[in-house]
């Protein structure tokens, strides 16, 4: 159904509210809903039975598909019925039955960037914070104040503790229980979840020269596959490896983790 909506199509039985903005060569659906305060961007394809609650931005080029949920208040005690907020970037697309809150005054906004796709039945909690080109499979879960960093891949099925951090670059394989903060640039998968390596396959299909990936792959050993600390460990980096923005980023947020690394 959604690929038959052509553009500027609105559907007679959509409900929409008269705060809305939607671009005129936006498409919505039978039955869709699109509520107070919703800015959808050019090009964009809201879906049949899709809800956009309240206080949404959907960039240029998204797809919304059928009963997804975006925007609806946060699954949190705490929140007070503050107005916060749901941004969606550019070209991202969200499937069937994805549920994504809104922010709390904790952060005061959820954020997803361009390029995403979130499959089926996967739940984006209040304050998460996506970066661009991210994956996320079916029936992922992840609590509130969740990070995740540009280009990870994350399993379907996988449970991502509150305010854990993924960095840039990493996959998650399916069915993982994410606890505490996964490094950049490597590969965790498992209950308990554990690293296996860098995401070699990942960072060369994304361009990333041999002297880097060796650089990297040299940090990964002196973090986990020696007995320093993170410390110490960080001082042979920068003194033994040659610099760059990748290594930066590294040892950036292995040093700056607050639930703990996983190992």
């Amino acid at each position: 159904m959604i690929d038959t909506l052509a553009p500027g199509e609105i559907h007679t039985t959509a409900i929409i509210d008269r705060t809305a903005d939607i671009a005129p060569d936006a498409a919505i659906g039978p039955y869709a809903v699109i509520g107070p305060r919703v800015v959808i961007g050019a090009g964009t394809r809201v879906g049949p039975h899709a809800v956009v609650h309240q206080d949404t931005t959907l960039g240029a080029s998204c797809v919304v598909h059928q009963g997804a949920s975006i925007g609806n208040e946060p699954q949190d005690l705490k929140f007070g019925g503050e107005q916060t907020e749901v941004i969606i970037g550019e070209r991202t697309v969200v499937r069937e039955f994805v549920t994504i809150n809104r922010g709390t005054s904790a952060h005061g906004k959820t954020e997803i960037g361009s390029d995403c796709l979130l499959m089926a039945y996967a739940h984006v909690a209040h304050d998460c914070i996506i970066g661009n080109h991210v994956v996320i499979a079916n029936s992922v879960n992840m609590g509130g104040h969740v990070e995740i960093g540009d280009w990870v891949v994350v399993g379907g099925m996988s449970a991502i503790h509150q305010f854990a951090k993924i960095g840039a670059h990493a996959f998650v394989g399916g069915m993982s229980a994410v606890r505490k903060d996964v490094p950049p640039y490597v590969k965790a998968s498992g209950q308990p979840l554990k690293l296996y390596g860098l995401n070699s396959v990942g960072l060369q299909r994304r361009g990333f020269s041999d002297a880097v990936r060796l650089e990297l792959k040299r940090a990964y050993r002196l973090f986990f596959q020696s007995d320093l600390n993170i410390t110490q460990a960080a001082e042979r980096a920068r003194s033994e490896l040659k610099p760059s923005s990748e290594l930066d980023y590294f040892l950036a947020f292995l040093e700056a983790s607050n639930r703990g690394l996983t190992i």
